[in-house]
């Protein structure tokens, strides 16, 4: 029986993840699918009172509050123009339901761990502890996100507060 259980969790362990590519910029990146509820056109949000430049306001989701927090305001991207493309990823992260702007979704990749190299560390304003990593997909590089750890636990306090305010 335990030779059962070990042989399906190794083949549960070697099937690839799914990942959601979108693009910020030039830089094409992939969030786990698993976080993602919904992708939704993007529309103004209201804006909050003492919020942080990054939570560009909060929605009305069918009845929840959903914060909306610009990745490009928030990674430092050179610009953060709203364009057709434009679209908001509602994701659920720690419990919290956030929306995330993104310049444009591409498609869903599938990528087993191993294919999951580790970013290169640089020393600089950029934090890379939200980098898991980089992979290859074809000719694509694409930075694999954890968004687990892309908002600090003083930042999900805000988008929190945002929230619920």
């Amino acid at each position: 029986m335990a030779t059962t259980v070990s042989t399906s969790a190794r083949s549960g362990a070697a099937a690839p993840a799914e990942y959601l590519t979108f693009r910020l910029g030039q830089e094409e990146y992939g969030i786990d699918i698993l976080r993602v509820q919904e992708i939704r056109s993007y529309e103004q949000p209201t804006r909050m009172a003492h919020a942080p430049e990054f939570i560009k306001g909060v929605i009305d989701l069918r009845g929840v509050i959903v914060p909306i927090v610009d990745l490009r305001l928030k990674l430092g991207c050179a610009s953060a123009d709203y364009t057709d493309f434009t679209v908001v990823i509602i994701l659920n992260v720690g419990g919290t339901v956030l929306g995330a702007v993104v310049d444009a979704v591409a498609d869903v990749v599938p990528l087993a761990n191993e294919a999951i190299k580790p970013a290169p560390q640089f020393q600089g304003a950029v934090d890379a502890a939200f980098v898991r990593g980089i992979a290859t997909v074809g000719e694509r590089m694409l930075i694999v996100m954890d968004i687990e750890s892309l908002l600090s636990s003083t930042e999900m306090g805000l988008v929190k507060a945002v929230a619920t305010a």
